[in-house]
């Protein structure tokens, strides 16, 4: 799979070459730091005079480069996909390997990075239900009203927590149908492409 890259992002990597096969290698490890820790302004004005090249270069190149990276690491492209994908943007041969060997030695821990990054949605544990009717009240003498109360148990980052919701049956046939819905679609040659392209 090939990575597409925007018209902003060609133009952020695009100060690559002007800064030279050397400063790739500085680039990209402010690229990691970046991941790492946040943005380091510090840091990209060092490699600025460090360089000797403007720190607005040194700052698209090191966005450019980070997304570069954290989306080939994403998709887990191949070695041959990231070279072609890179190889539209019209580097030197030298300054692709370089590329090349950045990814290859970093695509594990971006990966752990952004595995670390992504946010931790609870899940489900265990379920408990009830059903209550009310048959008469003082008002009325027959009536039938039911209620489906139900406690859903959740583990979250080793806590364990509960939500108690009540519906009646009528809706709660409707939120089977609308995720028997959607369980259907996710068998959908579109929707298994889709899934497929986000491992």
């Amino acid at each position: 799979m090939l990575l597409v890259l925007s018209a902003e992002h060609r133009a952020h990597l695009g100060c690559l070459p002007r800064a030279g096969g050397a400063a790739v290698g500085e680039l990209g490890r402010l690229a990691l730091e970046q991941l790492r820790r946040g943005a380091a302004p510090r840091a990209c004005e060092a490699a600025a005079r460090k360089l000797n090249i403007g720190v607005d270069t040194i700052q698209h190149g090191v966005e450019g480069l980070t997304y570069l990276l954290t989306e080939s690491s994403k998709l887990m492209i191949s070695d041959t996909d990231f070279q072609d994908s890179i190889h539209v943007l019209g580097f030197s041969d030298e300054l692709n390997k370089s590329l090349l060997q950045l990814y290859l030695d970093n695509r594990k821990e971006i990966r752990s990075i952004l595995g670390e990054l992504a946010p931790r949605l609870p899940s489900y544990h265990s379920l408990e239900w009830r059903l209550d009717v009310q048959l008469a009240s003082r008002s009325l003498r027959q009536q039938i009203k039911p209620a489906v109360t139900m406690k859903l148990h959740l583990n979250q980052n080793e806590d364990q927590t509960a939500q108690v919701l009540q519906t009646d049956p009528a809706t709660l046939l409707h939120l089977i149908q609308q995720l028997e819905q959607a369980l259907g679609e996710m068998k959908t040659n579109h929707c298994r492409r889709i899934v497929r392209n986000m491992k």
